[in-house]
């Protein structure tokens, strides 16, 4: 997943119905600024603290890591490269902010960090599963430094982030520790669910259950990083259990963007091919939903679907019957209805608008995004 604050159709191809939302309307004077700067201001409260913790892992490992943060190139010479938007350890701060302002904020920086190594040790091994050879507009770290070191890498990642919490002296630590873990393994079964599906026929697949793989996968550490937040703000339980909800819906609504973009993004923008999605038959949620559409489109596609990839007219071919079996405009109008779940969730532990705006704004930014 990668993202970049955009217009909410911005980045995809033209053809989606009059009428037919992205994303949720936005709020007022919200125009992506707030987002911005919040991100900003969470990269470098995590980015010096995330660069000592990788500092202290070994050569090989720290090399690796160095590289898939885009701080070093391969060969171990500096880069400019970004390390992502931060948006994980922003939702972190933002609830932290939002419920304890900026005391617990401060707080709950190295948590913020922990939460987004645990971010990257998901995309090492993913990009390892799903052979992706790209990823933030350059090949990704298995391509470099093989299988082996990619795998190792994210371990390492994750138990760095489980050892910032066993050293941090802050009261939440223990509870946020055993949230974070918890997490992982709510990760690793998504993860498992996905491979899975992909070994199955396309007729095979139920909506429902990529819908629950989607939210273990995506939502469930954005859930975790919003609860995070709130438990380094000392809040109750039930305010802990709205954030993790508001992060779970607002997760959701980011998947299906990311997959609408997955099939209709500008490679120049995504930094990925065109239709890679497609050509490794992933069973993403816009693809689920045409197939189990109803309409003869749906049957087309799972003919289409079946088959091995061949060739570029077949990736059109497929994308052309996905859109005209409503995959696109489903997802869509699922984006905006989770998005208006997730405003309703956080309603619930923070009533002030003005002090939930943060989150709001980061909640917003990730389903406008378009690279």
């Amino acid at each position: 997943m990668t993202e970049s604050v955009t217009e909410p159709t911005a980045g995809l191809a033209p053809g989606s119905p009059p009428g037919t939302p992205a994303v949720p309307q936005q709020r007022p004077g919200g125009d992506g600024h707030e987002a911005t700067a919040l991100l900003e201001r969470a990269r470098a409260a995590v980015d010096p603290v995330m660069r000592a913790a990788i500092g202290s892992l070994p050569g090989p490992m720290r090399r690796v890591a160095l590289y898939h943060f885009g701080w070093e190139q391969a060969d171990g010479t500096p880069a400019a490269g970004g390390a992502g938007k931060a948006i994980r350890p922003a939702l972190v701060l933002a609830a932290a902010s939002a419920l304890g302002g900026p005391a617990a904020r401060a707080a709950a920086a190295r948590a913020a960090v922990a939460v987004e190594l645990v971010h990257n040790f998901t995309l090492l091994h993913d990009d390892v599963m799903d052979r992706d050879t790209t990823r933030r507009h350059r090949p990704t770290a298995w391509t470099v430094f093989g299988d082996a070191d990619a795998i190792l890498a994210g371990d390492a990642l994750q138990a760095l982030a489980l050892r910032l919490l066993a050293e941090d002296t802050h009261p939440a630590a223990p509870a946020a520790a055993a949230r974070l873990a918890d997490c992982v393994i709510e990760l690793c079964a998504g993860q498992h669910s996905d491979t899975a599906m992909e070994r199955r026929a396309p007729d095979e697949v139920t909506l429902a259950e990529t819908l629950a793989m989607a939210e273990a996968k995506t939502g469930a550490l954005l859930g975790c990083a919003c609860a995070i937040g709130a438990l380094y703000a000392d809040a109750g339980d039930a305010d802990v259990e709205a954030l993790d909800a508001f992060g779970r819906e607002a997760g959701l609504a980011f998947q299906l963007i990311d997959d609408v973009i997955g099939i209709w993004g500008d490679p120049r923008r995504t930094g990925k091919p065109a239709g890679a999605d497609l050509a490794a038959r992933k069973k993403s949620l816009p693809v689920v939903a045409a197939l189990t559409s109803g309409t003869p489109e749906a049957a087309e596609l799972a003919v289409l679907y079946a088959a091995p990839h061949r060739e570029e007219d077949d990736l059109q071919q497929i994308t052309l019957a996905v859109e005209r079996a409503g995959g696109r405009d489903w997802a869509q109008a699922q984006a905006a209805d989770r998005m208006a779940r997730a405003m309703q969730e956080v309603a619930r532990a923070v009533p002030d608008p003005e002090r939930a705006g943060g989150l709001l704004a980061l909640a917003e930014f990730v389903t406008r995004r378009s690279t």
